[in-house]
C-alpha cells in the first residue's frame, strides 16, 4: 500500500513537470503557472492579494489585485524580475520585485516576493 502511495505521488511530480528557478538577474523572465491565489491573510478577504506560483515563488500585497481576482490557479503566467533590494542583511533576500502578465487574459501585475522588504518585520 505504501509502495503504491508513493508511486502515485512520483507520477504526480512527473506530470507536473520540473519545478524551475525563480528569474536570477534583472530583466530575466520565466514562463511558470499559478499554484494558488487567495487573500493576504487566510479567511480575511478584504487582507490584501497572495498568489504562489509553481516554481514556488510568491507574491504578496496589502492591496487587493483586482487582476488577481481575476486570475486562476492553472493560469500560465510569465514572470520577469523588476528590482532586488541593496544593503540586505546577509541571508535576507526578501523584497525582490517581480512583474507578472497572465498569458490567458494578458492582464498585469508587479508585487514583491514578500509583505516585507529585506531587513524589515
Amino acid at each position: 500500500m505504501l509502495k503504491l502511495a508513493a508511486a502515485g505521488l512520483l507520477l504526480a511530480a512527473l506530470a507536473a513537470g520540473p519545478v524551475q528557478a525563480k528569474p536570477a538577474k534583472t530583466g530575466a523572465c520565466q514562463e511558470t503557472r499559478i499554484a494558488s491565489l487567495g487573500p493576504r491573510l487566510e479567511g480575511v478577504p478584504d487582507s490584501g492579494s497572495s498568489v504562489a506560483y509553481a516554481n514556488g515563488l510568491r507574491q504578496t500585497s496589502y492591496d487587493v489585485v483586482p487582476a488577481l481576482q481575476r486570475s486562476r490557479a492553472g493560469d500560465r503566467v510569465r514572470l520577469c524580475l523588476v528590482s532586488r533590494p541593496k544593503g540586505c542583511p546577509k541571508g535576507d533576500d526578501r523584497g525582490a520585485k517581480y512583474a507578472a502578465t497572465n498569458l490567458r487574459s494578458s492582464e498585469t501585475w508587479t508585487l514583491f516576493d514578500s509583505q516585507h522588504r529585506c531587513g524589515g518585520a
